[in-house]
């Protein structure tokens, strides 16, 4: 098999993506009661300033709002806060909640199997990598969804040697993790 018949078959795979929390269907239906109670209450105070009369156990809300018009502060304040948690339960049904999964690359993506790598996990096993490196006294190692932050401290040899066997092990330990979009390292060593 030619390198020509092997990036077809790479350019086919699926895109690996993330993974989403289960959250977002509760946070939906939740966000779209308040929604649905909000505009109830609207609607309410609405035909009450219309001069219709209003429903039957939500007469005194109506006469509690004609004392209190839309312009004091108690309401202004009970609005923004009802409108703030309803931008945030839309945010919450709308973005993916596991940011602290990696997808990992599935060898048949027929089989419908994915797999993920914590972010933590990645880290703790690159830094394992990086202190077999002859002359590293110390290393802290960030996972990002595309960079990995990685801080040595040397004590013997010279940086640009440490930085080189340091960016040779971690393109291993990165290949080896099984990540379908392997984040880029940023490799940083001090005295």
């Amino acid at each position: 098999m030619t390198d020509s018949d092997e990036a077809p078959e790479a350019a086919r795979a699926p895109r690996a993506h993330r993974f989403r929390s289960a959250r977002r269907v509760p946070a939906a239906l939740t966000a779209l009661a308040v929604l649905a109670v909000a505009g109830l209450f609207l609607y309410d105070l609405a035909a009450v300033r219309a001069g219709r009369p209003g429903m039957e156990w939500r007469r005194e809300l109506g006469d509690q709002l004609d004392r209190h018009t839309p312009a004091d502060l108690g309401v202004l304040l009970v609005g923004g806060v009802l409108a703030v948690a309803g931008a945030v339960l839309l945010l919450l049904a709308l973005t993916p909640g596991r940011r602290g999964i990696l997808p990992m690359r599935t060898p048949d993506p027929a089989a419908g199997v994915r797999a993920g790598l914590g972010r933590k996990d990645a880290a703790q096993v690159l830094r394992d990598r990086a202190m077999e490196v002859p002359g590293v006294r110390s290393v802290r190692v960030k996972v990002g969804r595309s960079h990995i932050g990685v801080r040595a401290t040397s004590h013997f040899r010279e940086l640009d040697d440490v930085r080189a066997d340091l960016d040779a092990v971690l393109a291993v330990g990165i290949g080896e993790l099984g990540l379908a979009h392997p984040p880029q390292p940023r490799v940083r060593v001090r005295r």
